[in-house]
């Protein structure tokens, strides 16, 4: 089998966000109750205590291993006195106890995954500061100062961790950073650990891979306000911290609330392996395009034998598909390049440190990681397309992939972050699409559509909630899922139904291994019961991603606001002129679309805008408008004004908590 399954106004602000009592009055049956394991999930759960290899507790030796102080606070606060950070919530998991309410196995990585404080690595050399934040902050000893390898995602909480590591280690000046790649938590807290002038004056070098500052502002920008909606099902964000609620984040315990930043590298590493001389300390960088993140890179330091694996290899199978929305990702890519760092580096290495979860220390035990996570990644591929070539569709591969039985007995490879059920069905989504190859499912009604007839054809709400209250009772809660919501979408305001939906959905969650899937069964589960809870404004980008995002990638993001339906009959060419940088650009409306293109100039243009790039910052961050910019003197526009009007009158704004599950907002 494989790992355990549950039981049957242009002015138009542009935005990129990265930031009970059961009613039903049905069968006489007992009626479930919210926060509480059902008989069926205990029983699941106690089995998977006598199944799982909890025998095997190197990673517990390995997590503490070389500990040196933790601070005597427990949050991080802003400046305003608002909690960034606050790592004391989680303490419930060190009471020792089991709970029911959680997978045996993830209840065991949430509780490593308390490690907090500052860890000796080598000595003298590696240090890391966990628990600060999602990520890692590795702080390495070069002639000079330290060398920073990942800087997390807050001001906050990267400026508390390097104070720290100074209190411990002595103060020595940051004389170098690296990003490992190009996702927010590894570098948003750069502006807590060096001045930006210091960057400027060529006093600290910032080593990035080839492509990040493309792939830093770009993921989240065109699809932002959708990502951040579902970021919230995924890590949980709605969810108390407790064990009914949100546990982990299988990588870290969850995201930091504060501010991020972002200060352009000053070196990129660019050939496919470079070495460099950072402070009087060797480093070969691999660059790993294509893996976790689109730009990442590992790192090996020969004169230490250390293998820094950056965030490819991390205490748990990652996502294949990220359930926030990405671009999938290619497994087999993946696992060829934790090959050749097997092979290149992993023959010599004595200690593997990460930028998230704890390290690793002798050869055997290095290699034996790194085969078991290429294995992973290349049977996932593999074995997906094995059965794709025999007929298994996207719609059906959760159910049938198995993860072979060694790799279930592996710790490092769990379905913590990733799981089979949706890295599955990326893998085949990433070769085959979403059409499973039957003409039904190729332009299907949508689901408000065909509830109805569904819920007519099963008797009605009455059959559907008597027969999905027995298979409740039964444990069957996928069975009953499956029809409860379909109920819910014929009828949003059925409250019976969402209650029974929401406690179907919470036994599946505390079944899940998945963190990402628990916290989305989850949160789920609490909107249906409570509703969609307000998001206010959506936060717009500061002002380093701001500025890091190119002209034409704005008006890339204001294109995806354009409602063609408005702007159908609409023409327009505006010549977009930055004169402080020298970039022009053509912005054209037609067929009901916006587009751009780079280095042009129209001669038909209907008006020209004129405004320095310097300027446009505060409108790509949402801090000012295009219309306020021109009004106070920040810009000028000639020619035909009126279709600046024209295109502020089609732009739609978007709602940060639009609705996910039906009858909910």
């Amino acid at each position: 089998m494989s790992y355990p399954r549950p039981l049957p106004a242009l002015f138009v602000r542009t935005a990129m966000t990265v930031t009970a009592i059961f009613l039903f009055a049905g069968p006489a049956s007992a009626q479930p109750q919210t926060g509480v394991a059902s008989d069926t999930t205990v029983t699941a759960q106690r089995a998977l205590r006598s199944s799982l290899p909890f025998h095997d507790e190197r990673d517990q030796q390995e997590s503490q291993r070389g500990f040196i102080a933790a601070p005597d606070y427990r949050q991080i606060l802003g400046a305003a006195g608002n909690t960034v950070w606050d790592i004391g919530r989680y303490d419930f998991l060190l009471e020792g106890s089991d709970f029911d309410s959680i997978h045996p196995s993830l209840q065991r990585q949430a509780t490593l995954n308390m490690n907090y404080g500052l860890y000796e690595v080598v000595p003298d050399f590696i240090y890391q500061l966990r628990g600060f934040d999602l990520a890692n902050m590795t702080v390495i000893k070069g002639q000079r100062g330290w060398i920073l390898f990942d800087v997390l995602l807050t001001t906050e909480t990267a400026q508390a961790a390097l104070q720290f590591a100074n209190e411990q280690l002595g103060e020595r000046p940051v004389t170098a950073i690296v990003y490992s790649h190009s996702h927010i938590d590894h570098f948003g807290g750069v502006r807590g650990v060096v001045d930006e002038a210091d960057v400027l004056a060529g006093n600290v070098d910032i080593y990035a891979p080839v492509g990040f500052m493309e792939e830093a502002i770009s993921e989240n920008v065109y699809a932002g306000n959708a990502m951040s909606r579902r970021a919230s099902y995924q890590y949980g964000n709605p969810l108390p911290a407790g064990p009914f609620g949100q546990v982990d984040s299988a990588i870290g315990k969850a995201l930091a609330r504060g501010t991020s930043g972002l200060i352009a590298p000053t070196i990129v590493i660019s050939e496919e392996f470079e070495e460099h001389l950072i402070d009087g300390v060797r480093v070969v960088f691999q660059n790993t395009p294509g893996t976790e993140a689109p730009a990442e890179m590992n790192a090996w330091f020969p004169d230490q034998k250390v293998f820094w694996a950056a965030e490819n290899i991390t205490a748990t199978v990652h996502n294949i598909y990220t359930l926030r929305g990405a671009l999938i990702r290619d497994a087999l890519a993946w696992s060829r390049q934790i090959n050749e760092a097997l092979y290149r580096f992993g023959q010599d290495a004595e200690v593997m440190i990460a930028s998230h979860n704890w390290p690793r220390w002798g050869n055997g035990r290095i290699q034996e990681v790194m085969r078991d996570q290429r294995d992973a990644y290349a049977n996932l591929n593999n074995q997906v397309l094995n059965l794709a070539n025999q007929g298994v569709t996207i719609n059906e591969i959760h159910n049938v992939y198995q993860v072979p039985q060694s790799l279930q007995q592996s710790w490092s490879v769990r379905q913590y972050h990733g799981s089979e059920f949706h890295n599955s069905r990326g893998v085949l989504n990433r070769y085959l699409g979403y059409w499973d190859g039957n003409p039904a499912t190729l332009a299907p009604l949508s689901p408000e559509d065909s509830a109805p007839l569904y819920v007519e054809m099963m008797g009605g709400s009455p059959a559907i909630l008597a027969k999905s209250q027995t298979l409740f009772d039964q444990g069957q809660y996928r069975h009953a899922m499956e029809l409860l919501n379909k109920l819910v979408y014929a009828e949003p305001d059925n409250t019976a139904a969402k209650q029974l939906l929401a406690a179907t959905f919470e036994q599946l969650g505390y079944q899940y291994e998945s963190s990402s899937m628990r916290n989305a069964f989850l949160t789920a589960a609490q909107e249906l019961r409570h509703g969609v809870a307000p998001a206010g404004p959506a936060r717009g980008t500061s002002p380093d991603l701001a500025r890091a995002m190119t002209t034409s990638q704005w008006w890339d993001a204001v294109a995806t606001r354009v409602d063609s339906q408005r702007a159908e009959g609409i023409r327009f060419v505006i010549n977009f002129l930055t004169p402080d940088n020298g970039e022009s650009l053509v912005v054209e409306m037609s067929n009901g679309t916006l587009t751009n293109i780079v280095g042009y100039q129209s001669t038909s243009a209907d008006a020209t805008i004129t405004m320095n790039r310097s300027d446009l910052v505060a409108v790509i961050a949402g801090q000012a408008t295009l219309a306020s910019q021109l009004m106070a003197g920040r810009g000028q526009v000639s020619g035909n004004q009126a279709v600046l009007q024209q295109l502020a009158s089609v732009l739609v704004e978007f709602d940060p908590a639009f609705e996910i599950m039906p009858g909910t907002k």
